[in-house]
């Protein structure tokens, strides 16, 4: 566990955002299904990231590596029953396990994904509904799953308010087998802007899907076929650079695309509500922006959030974990089923925590590591397993220490 300190200082300067993480995914394993050599440029090699290209490899696809680039070729399914199962290893990435287990069942009709136990008591729930319908062996324990059986096409009931992630490792499937399918969300469709980012990729690999209503329509027999690409700047991760101008700071984050599906770009709406008081925010299509919204919301004027639920299944308890965390600074929450308000810390306190040492906790969760970083340097303070980042924003303290925030690590 390493701890990074930061001292009590303001961000100034201009930084190019860093590449998002939705579409590096998505683009990664569109390549791979594509069957050539595709390079992939402006991608981060993050802990989530990596976690997909060796999944990859496991798959039999060949990827290198360069300095924000990766090239990419596939290779042809292999399904073989007495095949005991390549071994997908996933680290800790919701991502890639959702999005790997239908493609690794019509690929090879068999698999042994590994990773943290953190990452299978977030659940396989939707999945599993789909390997009782249609005969699929399933074992899931601490650390692993095992999947074996024949994916069919034909019409898939996926829970609205869990994650778009099922819905993505379908999209990208589907297409390969034989047969037309439908997958039919039942309402309210949340994280929708994430299933708008897989389609926008399958449209760049000639896939056709679509959207009529709440229900997606899948051809079968397709071939990806995706160009050379570039991922484009994330808004995600853009929104704790930015958080930097809202404690004093100014900051400049190049590198975003205005026109982007990402649904995180919604930041920017929401920070400007948090600046004109006490508000109610509803996070269901862009819940990863939760940690942040909660700090800012803590030391600003209060806010109520709504759709909060899919917090508690994050890489930590998203709610309980930040609420404890910002309890700290004397904030507090009033916690209920699906929404959470946040009353903010009185500034006496704050000022009085000045130069304290006060010792945050990342819950070895990347957004909370960076959302608490900037809390800390209000005030200065420390973060423990800081090194969290590495998960989707490799380079974060480097970057703010560009931006002259004081950063010091401790392993």
């Amino acid at each position: 566990m390493s701890i990074c300190h930061i001292a009590k200082s303001i961000a100034r300067g201009r930084v190019t955002a860093p590449p998002s993480k939705s579409y590096a995914h998505r683009l990664l394993l569109a390549a791979f299904l594509s069957g050539k050599r595709t390079v992939i440029d402006n991608i981060d090699l993050s802990k989530d990231i990596l976690a997909t290209i060796g999944c990859i490899r496991a798959l039999g696809g060949e990827v290198n590596t360069e300095v924000n680039k990766a090239i990419i070729s596939g290779k042809e399914a292999d399904t073989n029953s007495d095949h005991p199962g390549e071994v997908l290893p996933c680290a800790e990435s919701g991502s890639t396990l959702r999005f790997m287990i239908p493609v690794a069942l019509a690929l090879r009709g068999c698999a042994v994904f590994t990773g943290t136990a953190k990452l299978f008591s977030r659940g396989i729930g939707e999945y599993e509904k789909i390997f009782a319908s249609q005969g699929i062996d399933y074992e899931i324990g601490e650390g692993f799953l095992k999947v074996r059986g024949e994916l069919r096409s034909g019409t898939f009931t996926i829970d609205g308010a869990t994650s778009s992630q099922y819905i993505t490792g379908l999209l990208f499937t589907l297409p390969l087998l034989n047969g037309d399918s439908r997958i039919i969300i039942t309402l309210p469709v949340q994280s929708r802007p994430y299933i708008e980012i897989t389609l926008d990729v399958l449209r760049k690999a000639g896939i056709t899907a679509g959207f009529s209503g709440n229900e997606l329509t899948i051809p079968g027999g397709q071939h990806y076929n995706l160009p050379d690409s570039v991922v484009e700047g994330d808004w995600s991760n853009a929104a704790f650079l930015d958080f930097f101008n809202h404690i004093g700071g100014e900051v400049t984050v190049d590198g975003l695309n205005p026109d982007s599906l990402q649904g995180d770009k919604i930041y920017r709406q929401h920070f400007n509500s948090l600046e004109g008081g006490f508000c109610t925010i509803d996070i269901g299509n862009c819940i990863d922006l939760g940690p942040v919204l909660f700090t800012m919301a803590a030391i600003k004027q209060g806010a109520e959030f709504i759709n909060t639920a899919r917090l508690r299944i994050k890489e930590s308890d998203r709610i309980a974990d930040i609420v404890s965390e910002l309890e700290k600074i004397g904030a507090s929450a009033v916690i209920s089923s699906n929404s959470v308000t946040i009353h903010p810390a009185p500034q006496v306190i704050l000022k009085e925590l000045e130069g304290k040492g006060v010792t945050f906790s990342s819950h070895n969760d990347h957004r909370l590591a960076m959302s608490l970083t900037a809390l800390a340097s209000i005030i200065g303070g420390n973060i423990e397993s800081s090194e969290a980042v590495v998960k989707s924003f490799p380079r974060f303290y480097n970057v703010i220490q560009e931006l002259n925030i004081g950063v010091c690590n401790e392993q």
